[in-house]
């Protein structure tokens, strides 16, 4: 009876051991028919073929608009303020008289100078009269001569200092800043203002090694600005820098109108410059938004019998919505430009309109 009952209880465990076994292996087999009828579900993707293309590389650049020109306005003598004849915002013509430093004392000492060199001037020709009747000596007449010269360089020294205190404007164009109020005190070499000319305008932009030999001094290029987006402006390259700086740029200025009504360009103007390609080459293009990765580094998904493969790449010029391929495509290559993110080696596509 006791054999019996072991035997049966080995017989249960047995079972329920396979009944176990088997439940186990349905929930792989289940597990492996999802992932197989996931990798065959096709993902829908945009495509686009690698094309031989006509390149003109045009190079754009960045910069800031500024004035053509600025200019300090400095004292040129100490003393108080006591006239001052402009305002912020005042156009002005070069030469203009701005301010006026005290200068009562110096005009003292101009009168008492040319009184001193007009009596010094009659000595001269008293003792001149008096040489000739051989009643003084030459070089009495010699030594009143130079005193009458250090009196002459005394009043033209004096009347430079009041032409100092007389501050006027080293350019033409429109009070940018007032620095001083009348009856302030200055000291000479004191910035009591800044004058800009935006008659005209310019923006310094830095071009490469490369970059720098495809243009020339002279040639027009076209700039645009957020501000007026469907107006292009026109600029000339008026210098390029003959030496690069330490990371091997060369600094380039571009000179424009800024007399264009109401599309005036304010310093400070945020601007796209395009330097215009001046040749054209073949060369094979794919679209931006195929390259995965970066462009240092890029990668495409590329089409085989509906399926894709990863593959590196080459690139070469950046152009607007084209980027040109050096290797790792030929032309017609069907590549992938939307949907990526989804993709993985081998995946099943279908493509969508």
């Amino acid at each position: 009876m006791k054999k019996t009952l072991i035997t049966v209880s080995l017989l249960l465990l047995a079972i329920l051991f396979i009944i176990f076994r088997l439940a186990g292996n349905k929930k792989e087999l289940d597990s492996r028919k999802a992932q197989k009828d996931t990798t065959a579900v096709a993902i829908p993707v945009k495509i686009a073929a690698a094309i031989t293309d006509t390149l003109t590389v045009n190079i754009e650049k960045t910069g800031n608009i500024s004035a053509f020109k600025e200019a300090k306005v400095l004292a040129g003598k100490s003393g108080n303020i006591t006239h001052m004849y402009f305002e912020l915002g005042n156009h002005i013509a070069q030469g203009k008289l701005l301010a006026v430093t005290d200068n009562s004392a110096t005009l003292i000492d101009i009168e008492k100078a040319a009184a001193n060199k007009t009596k010094l001037a009659g000595d001269v020709q008293t003792y001149k009269e008096l040489l000739e009747g051989k009643a003084t000596t030459a070089q009495k007449v010699k030594d009143l001569e130079q005193q009458y010269s250090d009196a002459a360089s005394q009043e033209a020294t004096y009347r430079k200092q009041f032409d100092d205190a007389n501050i006027k404007a080293p350019i033409g164009g429109i009070i940018q800043t007032k620095d001083v109020e009348t009856g302030a005190y200055v000291n000479a070499g004191a910035q009591i203002a800044t004058i800009v000319n935006t008659e005209k305008v310019k923006v310094q932009v830095n071009l490469s090694e490369m970059e720098v030999y495809k243009v020339k001094q002279g040639q027009q290029v076209q700039l645009t600005a957020a501000v007026y987006p469907q107006h292009t402006f026109t600029g000339i390259i008026t210098f390029i820098s003959p030496t690069a700086d330490a990371a091997h740029n060369y600094l380039t200025e571009i000179t424009l109108p800024n007399n264009t009504g109401s599309f005036a360009l304010l310093p400070g103007t945020f601007v796209k410059v395009v330097f215009a390609g001046n040749s054209s080459r073949a060369a094979l293009t794919i679209p931006r938004e195929a390259i995965t990765g970066s462009f240092s580094d890029a990668s495409v998904f590329l089409i085989r019998n509906n399926r894709v493969t990863l593959r590196k790449i080459q690139t070469g010029e950046q152009l607007d919505e084209k980027i040109e391929v050096t290797g790792g495509l030929a032309a017609g290559d069907q590549v992938i430009i939307s949907g990526q993110i989804n993709l993985k080696e081998g995946a099943l596509i279908r493509v969508s309109q």
